[in-house]
Formats: C-alpha cells, structure tokens, sequence
C-alpha cells in the first residue's frame, strides 16, 4: 500500500514529544517535510511556511497542524485549498464556527479533516463510554490540574489571545466528557480567575449539565505537586473514576484491567483509515463548550503574573516563533 506523504507543520513540543514518534511507528505514513520558521530536524527538509513546502514537495497528501491553535484555521483552510488532508491538533481551532467552516470546506474538496481530540483515545475511555451508556451518570466531577509551568514551559502563547489558558489542558477534559457521556453537554455557568497580565485564566470553576446529571468541573493550571486528571461519575450502580487522563479506570474502588494504548498512534492509525475511506470526523463539541466558558465566565484577577518579563532596555529581544506548539 502506497505511503501517505505527509508534511509536520510546528516543531513545538507536542509535536517533537507525540507525532514525531508516532509518525515513526507507523508504517502508513511517510515524513516527506516540516514546516516552522525557527526550528526542523536532522535529515528532513525544512521550510519556513506550508506553501513553500507544498510547492517543494508534490507528494504531500497530508499535513499535521501542531501550531498554537489561533494560526490553525488559515493553515488549515491553505492545506485543504491545496488538495491535503488535515489533522489538527487540539484545541482545533480558536471558535468553533471556523471548524465548522473547514469541515465544510473539506466535503467541498473531498478531503479529509480530522480533529484528532488525543485524549479520547486513553486506554480507558471506550470503557467508560459503554459502561456509562448502559448506566447514564447521576452526577459528574472533574478535577484537572496540573503546572503549566512543566506541562507547557515557556508557551506564552497560552496565557494570550486565543491561547485558552487553563482551558488548554481543561479542553481534554472536555473531549472525554463530551464523548463518554450519553446525553448532550450543556454549559450553565463559569467562574474565571485570570493572572493579571492575562487575557486567558489559570483556573476555573465550570457548572454542566449531561441529561439530568450535573458536572462540575475544578481546572487549575498553577497546581503544584502531581497532576490530577480525574473524571469521577456516581451511577446508580457505583461509582466509576476514570484517571490519569482517561489512562485508568476504576469502579466502586476496583482498578479494572485495560489494556494499554498509546494515545497519538492510535490517532495516526484513525487518520488512515480517514483518508482511505474518504471519511472526515471534525467534532465540535468540546470546543463549543470551552468557547461558552471563556466568553460567559464571570472572571476575577489573580494577583500574579505568568507572562516572562519584558527584555529590558538595550537587551536583545528574541523575536517568539509563531508556529511551534
């Protein structure tokens, strides 16, 4: 079976710590070409926007966004006009209507778009799912924290505009939820605590509801310590925690057996079978809810700052690469 020639667009650290070795991995897909302005790797060509790399390369079908999400839209829309399939990394897009449009835009050109939601593919997710279809939840907690400061060092991208803060991690959160739970999530409320040289929050407090279940979800992205990826459902035949991410899954205190998947190859393995079937899987869902939380939440300021400092007069500035994740 022929190759798929794709092109890695971001060379940031989700991309060198996930795609890069599930890319590897899997035979179906062939590295043809990166694309970032400041970075690329040893033995593969490097170019610093998608076109130049298009017009290099012919034989690119395919492209991986692993940017900041406030560029993924334009690069998206430039791969899909060119004839590429696409797979975003999450959060997808910055709204949800711009999603929407490319998934349209996809079906016009026949091509693949793909928003690889990673966290839906943790070992223990499919389970949840089938348990809590059979047993719809009750009521729901989750509690997401974790540091950004080892989790996502020196992003600042994430603290700005289209940056999502804390909703960054958080929007994991949300993609299991959204894909586990049997009725539809709806947002009711959110409280925001912002650093005060932030436009995006460091932690926050999001009222939902799922049917006649209410969720209730606790975020915070300056959590010291171990993380906690925890999502816990009280049913009326238990309780159900799914931890580490969707990683783990217990019931009524017992850690029941998964066998183990690594999150990213199984989305690469999901991008083929995409691309051969003509398929396209484009879920909104999970960032609809983050955009409702980020445009409704009440916000307070939190008296700290998360931005490094400004380069001080007559110091060299360095100029931020845009596109690495």
């Amino acid at each position: 079976m022929t190759r798929i020639g794709l092109a890695l667009v971001g060379l940031g650290k989700i991309a060198r710590d996930q795609h890069l070795p599930s890319l590897a991995a899997n035979p179906a897909f062939q590295l043809v070409a990166t694309a970032s302005p400041a970075e690329s790797l040893t033995g593969i060509p490097a170019y610093a926007d998608l076109d130049a790399a298009l017009d290099a390369h012919p034989q690119i079908q395919a492209v991986a966004l692993c940017t900041p999400p406030a560029v993924r839209a334009a690069l998206a829309r430039r791969a899909l006009q060119r004839g590429c399939h696409v797979l975003l990394e999450k959060p997808p897009c910055v709204v949800a209507q711009d999603l929407a449009a490319l998934d349209g835009l996809a079906a016009t050109q026949g091509l693949t778009l793909f928003a690889a939601w990673h966290s839906r593919y943790a070992a223990a997710v499919e389970t949840a799912r089938r348990i809590l279809g059979a047993t719809p939840p009750l009521r729901v907690q989750v509690r997401w924290k974790e540091d950004h400061r080892v989790w996502h060092p020196g992003q600042a991208w994430l603290w700005r505009e289209g940056g999502f803060g804390v909703l960054d991690p958080g929007i994991n959160a949300l993609s299991i939820l959204t894909h586990i739970l049997p009725a539809p999530l709806e947002f009711i409320d959110a409280e925001l605590d912002c650093p005060q040289d932030s436009a995006m929050p460091a932690a926050a407090r999001i009222s939902l509801r799922s049917g006649a279940a209410g969720v209730a979800m606790q975020l915070d992205f300056l959590h010291a310590g171990e993380p906690c990826w925890d999502i816990v459902a009280d049913t009326a035949q238990g309780q159900l925690v799914l931890s580490q991410g969707g990683a783990q899954l217990s019931l009524d205190g017992r850690a029941q057996r998964i066998q183990e998947q690594s999150e990213y190859a199984a989305i690469y393995t999901y991008f083929e079978n995409l691309i051969r079937r003509g398929a396209r899987d484009a879920d909104g869902a999970p960032l609809e809810i983050a955009g409702a939380a980020l445009r409704h939440g009440r916000r307070r300021r939190l008296p700290l700052q998360v931005l490094p400092p400004a380069p001080t007069a007559g110091a060299a500035a360095t100029v931020p690469d845009p596109l690495p994740r």
